[in-house]
């Protein structure tokens, strides 16, 4: 990261052309994540990404000494369960159990050795436990064998009892044994103290699992056999999360109806009898990306230790189950990771604030004391730099029926002390998708934001109708209603900060990856609002991303969609409106891309130069559903501040390589608009 200049005189120069202390490569560093937080044996464990090893992942134990890696050259600890993967490694006694990325096979691993196949190739595992004796792991595995393939017409997700090796042993790989089969999904296997007792969520198409979901259980017998299954959450909810308590009672998160809709809350089932624990307008757990994911823990006093949400900010509290009495701790942060207990009963987690860098936390549920474990990185940016979020609510008619409506989104001035904007200018505005399209922006610390506000951009995350943390029926917005609802809030959140004479109404650009980047595409085909736009690997054909897509989404848009009309899809898919296409756009897209696959950028780009529209496309060889490689991750961020120069007219203070531009030519940047 560039050091400010000493003297703190400010200068004026075009919004956008600011000489900032934050470099798009200070940007691969910060990607650089610890996440898969895990406590075996009482120590600590996770997993950290790699950007300037290809984007390697490597499992770290926190030691007396200090992190130590344990994952050996040539190896990458990450599942593709769902694609997204998530829980991923499992340690006991020593002995090391890792998902292999390159494989998907899982390996063993014990001190001093070489990883040794445990799995044969053609399964994926994931979100695995022990057996009590240690004897054997019982997880989701999901097989991609090509006779399971063409009997089933996809692949078949199923829970397996996995033997393991005894002391000293030699691995045999096999697949495992079956345990629970029948739905297309399934997640969360949790045994109870005994290793009698198996809990698990299961869903099928077209459903996702923050829409419907079952809790389910049975009994093992002695030989680990499984008697017959019991429903608990019928599926007409969401349900997730299941945990054993010590006394036998099942907890877990579920949706419960109040007067402001229906919000995911604490649960159990004891005796043959589910009830709720907690009853509050807010939302504990959240969308089932990732597995493995966990939102409280049961301390040795009986208590729930929960993260729940409300309007994207998180916070910790202590829940007594015999009363839902629930204590929110004090704490300086607004989000936070998968939640684990140590064994002196602090919490354990990644916790993230609204001015600094995310750190690995331990936090005394008592008193809230906070100790900081460990960081990625300590934030380089002095304080006078740093941009923080303001939520902001507005008016929307978003969806068909044009109902008035409330959103939601985090709102980032420029700053930097050592520039101002010419007099009576407005900053440009970046109004940023999020992916999913479930799930939320919160108002983090991010370095990646910082670059544009450092820089003199406004920015602004919007948590449109869809989003997740404002209860079900904000979160069942998008229902049918994909490309509607999410363009409609996305364009309501400009109106309302240029009504407000925030921003600079011509000069609004719109950005977002995934499921983002087709509310970016939308967004341009079906209004004049934005000036330019930043697709990452955005959906651009709904029509054949089924047929591309991976199990876990491949009909994921039906529900966003509303039916699997073909004249819906048609309409609404950004590759049939290029007439309104107007705006510059550039594209971002991994070659190896297997979410959105590379023929959904290259068709939308080969379809803007026919028509002239001025564009840019940068494929990565080797990239993945988002950026991992150091060199890619700079690029891209550098490439995208470069080409908002030339839409917007000013020059950047960097230095960056020149991205070819086809299309019609745009005006010539004034060098004037330099920082000298």
């Amino acid at each position: 990261m560039t050091q400010p200049r000493d003297d703190q005189a400010t200068q004026v120069a075009p919004f956008g052309s600011w000489a900032s202390p934050v470099r798009a490569a200070d940007l691969a560093e910060a990607a650089v994540q610890i996440s898969d937080v895990r406590i075996f044996d009482g120590q600590i464990y996770w997993r950290e990404s790699r950007p300037a090893e290809g984007g390697r992942m490597v499992l770290r134990q926190l030691t007396d000494d200090g992190p130590q890696t344990l994952t050996p050259a040539g190896y990458s600890v990450r599942t593709r369960v769902h694609e997204y993967g998530g829980s991923s490694y499992w340690i006991r006694d020593g002995l090391v159990i890792f998902a292999n990325f390159s494989d998907q096979r899982l390996y063993l691993q014990r001190p001093g050795e070489d990883p040794q196949p445990l799995t044969p190739a053609g399964y994926q595992y994931a979100d695995a436990v022990f057996t009590p004796a240690g004897d054997a792991l019982i997880c989701v595995r999901e097989d991609h064998t090509d006779p399971t393939r063409q009997a089933n017409g996809e692949e078949r997700n199923e829970i397996v009892w996995l033997p393991l090796p005894a002391a000293g042993a030699t691995a045999e790989p096999q697949p495992g044994r079956v345990l629970v089969t029948g739905t297309d999904f399934v997640a969360y296997p949790r045994l109870d103290a005994s290793g009698r007792q198996l809990a698990w969520i299961d869903w099928d198409h077209p459903h996702m699992p923050w829409d419907q979901t079952r809790l389910r259980c049975l009994t093992l017998d002695r030989d680990g056999r499984p008697g017959p299954i019991r429903t608990i959450s019928s599926g007409q909810t969401a349900a997730l999360e299941p945990q054993w308590a010590a006394d036998g009672t099942l907890y877990y998160i579920d949706e419960t109806d109040d007067e402001r809709g229906g919000w995911w809350n604490l649960h159990r089932w004891r005796d043959g009898h589910a009830e709720p624990v907690t009853r509050m307008p807010r939302e504990f757990g959240g969308p089932l990306w990732t597995l493995g994911m966990q939102s409280y823990v049961i301390d040795p006093r009986g208590r729930l230790l929960a993260r729940s949400a409300l309007a994207s900010v998180e916070e910790l509290a202590v829940i007594d189950p015999a009363d839902g009495d629930y204590r929110p701790l004090p704490l300086p942060f607004v989000a936070f990771g998968d939640l684990q207990l140590l064994p002196d009963g602090r919490l354990l987690t990644v916790a993230y604030a609204r001015d600094d860098e995310p750190a690995l936390v331990a936090i005394d549920p008592d008193t809230a004391q906070v100790q900081i474990l460990h960081r990625t990185a300590e934030r380089r940016l002095p304080a006078e730099f740093v941009s923080v979020a303001r939520s902001i609510e507005f008016p929307t008619r978003s969806g068909e029926d044009g109902q008035a409506r409330t959103a939601q989104a985090n709102y980032y001035p420029p700053a930097n002390p050592q520039h101002r904007g010419p007099p009576g200018a407005k900053p440009p505005l970046l109004v940023m998708v999020h992916g999913g399209p479930t799930g939320a922006s919160e108002p983090t610390y991010s370095l990646a934001r910082q670059y544009w506000t450092t820089r003199g951009f406004a920015l602004v995350d919007v948590n449109y109708g869809g989003s997740t943390s404002f209860g079900r029926a904000y979160r069942q917005r998008l229902k049918g209603q994909w490309g509607i609802v999410d363009v409609a809030d996305a364009i309501a959140a400009v109106d309302h900060l240029v009504a407000a004479g925030e921003v600079d109404p011509e000069r609004v650009a719109i950005r977002g990856g995934s499921a983002g980047g087709y509310t970016t595409l939308a967004a341009l085909a079906s209004s004049d609002r934005f000036r330019a736009g930043a697709n990452y690997y955005g959906v651009s054909d709904v029509s054949t991303l089924a047929g591309t897509s991976h199990k876990f989404e491949s009909r994921y848009d039906v529900s966003l969609m509303g039916s699997s009309d073909p004249a819906r899809y048609h309409e609404r898919s950004p590759i049939n409106h290029l007439d309104g296409f107007t705006a510059p756009l550039i594209t971002f897209q991994g070659s190896e891309d297997r979410i959105v696959t590379p023929d959904q950028s290259r068709r939308i780009v080969q379809a803007l130069a026919e028509r002239q529209i001025p564009h840019a496309y940068l494929e990565f060889p080797g990239e993945q559903h988002g950026f991992r490689q150091a060199a890619n991750i700079i690029r891209a961020q550098e490439a995208e501040l470069w080409f908002y120069g030339r839409v917007f007219g000013f020059q950047p203070a960097d230095a960056i390589e020149a991205v070819p531009l086809h299309g019609r030519a745009l005006p010539e940047v004034d060098s004037d608009s330099a920082v000298s």
